[in-house]
């Protein structure tokens, strides 16, 4: 029997055609009598051996020029000579060659220039991103020593590192992002100038910098970037609170994949300990890195959840540790107790299978409507008599309707406070 076609297949398929349509693009343009190039991000990972899932296109074709070679393409940046093409399902940027003018807000220039490609190599953040391809002929073009960086795997600022973060204040984050994903080092100058301008990260949107942590934290290497935002003095802006130098020795011990929350709950143990007042954090970090409701709630569920299975989990009665492993939040508790205690972690493994045994949450043996049905008048009590006959359920008291059906009653009556008679 033939297997069905690997998804790593499919993703291959989508960048290769991402690929040829940065490429169509790119001759099209050289046919029309223009310089252009794939540049970026998408340059720096074919070097370092990874296939790009983006392409962006960079061209001396001015932004009217683009659209007599592309008349479809899409203005979203036209100021700044950037549009967007389709082709083939697949949207590239392509920016026209530019440098910019003064940036009085930390992240837009007031004006750009349209000028070469050198210039408009030097006007990017850091080297390795600086880096222009010609898909034609595969030739590097290379003004900044991004590839001599890459090599020697070092992330550096092009040009002065002060200017570079004044310009964008965000690029303190992305140094970060980029030496721990990357595995490189941080060059000292750009360290310094980092160092030395982290105060004014408070300028940057609460969302820019929740985004960027997001990004940092769903990354494998997710405890490098953190031991790096305490080194360089960033982990105070970024998280609302005192600069801490702790190992995120719990942060670095989760496993692949994990949820953003749990890998939040996983570093506010590392800075903070288990006694933590977990209510606290939650709020101020939703604070500092302006997490959605949903994320909030998620942090709050893996702290609490991951504390009481360390603390009461042992105490708790089946049907109690039934309703905890049946819950959305036990999993990613557990991988928390994982990075803590690597025994209590097999012991809660071993009861949960032992519990899977028997179902950890099977389908109710009575319903409000079989209730009504029975005679029994609806009220708020409805809840509490459904609970008590799901627990008992659970514990294996219970294993028919009938049976469910009586408890029902009983418990009816000792709500009632008539002493169980009819």
């Amino acid at each position: 029997m033939a297997s069905p076609p690997a998804q790593s297949d499919d993703r291959e398929s989508h960048r290769s055609s991402a690929r040829e349509a940065a490429t169509w693009i790119v001759r099209r343009l050289t046919d029309a009598g223009y310089t252009a190039y794939l540049a970026g991000g998408c340059v720096r990972d074919q070097l370092m051996g990874n296939e790009p899932t983006d392409f962006d296109v960079a061209t001396s074709a001015r932004p009217e020029e683009i659209k007599e070679v592309f008349p479809r393409a899409h203005a979203v940046g036209e100021s700044f000579g950037v549009l967007l093409i389709r082709r083939h399902g697949h949207t590239i940027e392509t920016a026209t060659f530019r440098t910019d003018g003064p940036y009085s807000d930390g992240r837009h220039p007031e004006e750009v220039h349209f000028s070469d490609a050198e210039h408009d190599a030097r006007r990017r953040d850091f080297t390795i991103n600086g880096l222009f391809q010609d898909p034609l002929t595969g030739r590097i073009i290379d003004f900044v020593g991004g590839q001599t960086d890459l090599q020697s795997r070092t992330l550096r600022a092009i040009g002065d590192p002060h200017d570079r973060i004044h310009e964008d204040r965000l690029r303190m984050l992305r140094a970060v992002r980029f030496t721990a994903r990357f595995g490189f080092s941080l060059e000292e100058a750009t360290a310094d100038a980092i160092r030395q301008h982290a105060e004014n990260l408070k300028g940057v949107s609460r969302e820019r910098i929740g985004q960027e942590v997001r990004r940092m934290l769903l990354d494998q290497n997710r405890a490098v970037a953190a031991w790096e935002l305490q080194y360089l003095g960033l982990d105070e802006t970024v998280l609302g609170e005192s600069n801490l130098t702790v190992a995120p020795t719990r942060l670095g011990q989760l496993p692949e994949p994990v949820e953003y929350a749990t890998a939040l709950a996983a570093w506010i143990f590392d800075r903070h300990g288990e006694s933590v007042e977990a209510d606290k954090a939650a709020k101020r970090w939703r604070r500092a890195l302006m997490l959605s409701n949903a994320e909030y709630d998620a942090l709050k569920d893996a702290l609490d959840y991951s504390r009481a299975l360390r603390t009461s989990w042992p105490r708790l009665g089946i049907a109690r540790q039934k309703r905890i492993a049946a819950s959305p939040p036990f999993n990613q508790a557990l991988l928390l107790v994982q990075t803590a205690d690597r025994q209590e972690f097999i012991d809660i493994r071993r009861r949960v299978l032992d519990l899977e045994k028997t179902g950890l949450a099977p389908e109710p043996l009575l319903s409000g409507d079989d209730l009504i049905e029975a005679g029994m008048t609806p009220g708020p009590e409805f809840r509490r008599i459904l609970d008590g006959v799901y627990d008992a359920q659970l514990e294996g008291q219970i294993r028919d309707p009938e049976s469910a059906l009586e408890l029902a009653w009983l418990i009816r009556r000792t709500l009632a406070g008539d002493g169980g008679t009819d």
